[in-house]
């Protein structure tokens, strides 16, 4: 059975990759490590597939520890030793700062904003010009709605989006991958479960989003793929602008 997860995996992964054009050959890409299983697939994907491409790239793990008490940044440098992943640890107050009194955004929002710029930072001291991240088509569908919801606005994230003027490339590899896919291939290699220390992991925006989505997907199966295939598929004529 995980033979199969993983060709599916694999199959859309290689689909994205060509699509958009994310990973050229000598390529230095640093891999957004959260420990979750969505980065833990992501990069275990990309290392075996160095294996079987005409192509030739380096991988560097990095993870950004949000500063919260009871973190797992050993455990997950000790995981990544076991399995061979050069792992980078940025240690960071981020989170801490995102639940203060100062801070007037989300909480979420201030976090991931902090960890992005961080992660940039250290792409930059690697010399790695890709950042690839383990956004997949159920975190592109709930940000369009978040988006459309808490900001105002019809966006979501980008398959592969280049920033800094081309210094930076962000390229997101499990875009068309399922999330019950990946949790299903998580499940049958056993990978580490890390528990998040983050105060408000339970009660966050997104949450919310991802459950009104589910009740959705119950009712009817097809909600899912039209939801994703609308973001290509927009009719200007049609909207007020």
């Amino acid at each position: 059975m995980s033979n199969f997860i993983y060709k599916e995996i694999n199959r859309r992964v290689g689909q994205a990759i060509h699509r958009y054009d994310m990973i050229a050959d000598g390529d230095r890409i640093v891999v957004g490590l959260s420990g979750g299983k969505d980065s833990l697939t992501l990069m275990h994907v990309l290392t075996e597939r160095l294996a079987r491409i005409p192509l030739s790239y380096e991988l560097f793990a990095v993870y950004v520890d949000p500063g919260f008490e009871g973190g797992y940044a050993a455990e997950l440098q000790a995981y990544c030793e076991n399995m061979g992943y050069r792992l980078k640890t940025v240690y960071t107050d981020n989170g801490i700062v995102a639940h203060s009194a100062a801070n007037r955004e989300n909480p979420c929002f201030l976090c991931a904003r902090l960890r992005r710029k961080r992660l940039f930072e250290a792409a930059g001291e690697l010399g790695a010009g890709k950042v690839a991240l383990a956004h997949h088509k159920d975190d592109m569908i709930e940000t369009l709605l978040l988006n459309m919801c808490y900001a105002g606005e019809i966006s979501t994230m980008r398959p592969s989006q280049t920033l800094f003027k081309g210094r930076l490339t962000i390229i997101r590899p499990l875009s068309l991958v399922d999330e019950d896919v990946i949790r299903r291939f998580a499940g049958s290699r056993e990978f580490p479960c890390f528990e998040n220390p983050c105060p408000t992991a339970a009660v966050s925006k997104r949450r919310e989003i991802k459950e009104m989505l589910a009740r959705l997907y119950r009712g009817n199966r097809k909600i899912k793929g039209n939801l994703f295939r609308s973001m290509n598929r927009i009719r200007t004529d049609y909207l007020p602008i």
